[in-house]
């Protein structure tokens, strides 16, 4: 493990494979462990780069509210730390705003985007959260911790998987459970996504993208991934049918192959 710096603030970071960087941008309340086989995969052809985001993980849990900007700034300082002056960037959930402002922000950085489960933000005209998503998240501090990772978990990964993989419920379960942060820390991340909005500037995007989103997501509704796959130029979409939130920890094996792809096309 090793660090990066932005304003004092110190990111957490591994770096694994070899070739050109791919960097991971993780979602509310996960670090970089939480990607499931992903990263791990695709380190077989690229220098994948991932990282905790501030308030989780090996990283600083410096006072909130978060804001997406700022976390965009972090991930240039682990690409610094790296010494990539560009890189591919795949972005999930949360992560997916953080990528869509780094591409936006610094748009010399970014060779190509991967976006998944993700919007272009947290309010109109992007879709609202499921009310499913809702109630979930509004029980979710309130409740004892065991108890409301579970449900986070549940939540997430859909019914799909829920009924049909409970051997993966109980392996993010665990990993939840090892890995879960302050609660300070998913508060002021929360509050950095709540805020953000890039609708109407995604279509400045200039680097190739490719949006993946699971048809029975909970937590983002799907029909964002049709709107982000819209408003980016030339952006492709892949839907995975019948997955939830976290479709990369469910299907892994199979989105795989298909940023692969894109990424060496």
């Amino acid at each position: 493990m090793n660090y990066a710096t932005n304003d004092g603030v110190r990111l957490a970071y591994e770096v694994r494979g070899e070739g050109d960087t791919l960097l991971f941008i993780q979602g509310l309340g996960y670090d970089r462990a939480g990607f499931g086989p992903l990263p791990h995969l695709l380190a077989e052809d690229f220098r994948v780069v991932v990282f905790d985001n501030r308030g989780v993980g090996d990283s600083d849990v410096p006072e909130g509210p978060y804001s997406v900007p700022q976390l965009a700034e972090d991930a240039v300082a682990v690409l610094d730390a790296v010494g990539a002056e560009t890189a591919y960037v795949f972005g999930v959930s949360l992560g997916g705003f953080v990528a869509q402002e780094l591409a936006l922000a610094h748009p010399e950085r970014v060779r190509k985007l991967v976006l998944v489960s993700t919007a272009a933000g947290s309010v109109p005209p992007s879709y609202p959260m499921p009310q499913r998503g809702v109630d979930a998240f509004t029980q979710f501090p309130t409740m004892e911790r065991e108890a409301g990772l579970r449900l986070m978990v549940e939540n997430s990964l859909g019914d799909h998987g829920v009924q049909k993989r409970p051997e993966l419920v109980e392996e993010i379960y665990r990993y939840r459970l090892e890995h879960a942060g302050p609660l300070a820390g998913w508060q002021a991340q929360a509050y950095a996504g709540a805020t953000f909005d890039a609708y109407d500037r995604i279509p400045a995007i200039a680097a190739p993208t490719l949006v993946v989103h699971a048809s029975a997501d909970t937590v983002v509704d799907a029909r964002n991934g049709a709107l982000l796959a819209e408003r980016i130029p030339g952006a492709r979409l892949h839907v995975v049918p019948d997955r939830g939130h976290l479709v990369m920890w469910e299907e892994g094996e199979m989105l795989a192959p298909v940023v692969r792809e894109f990424l060496e096309s």
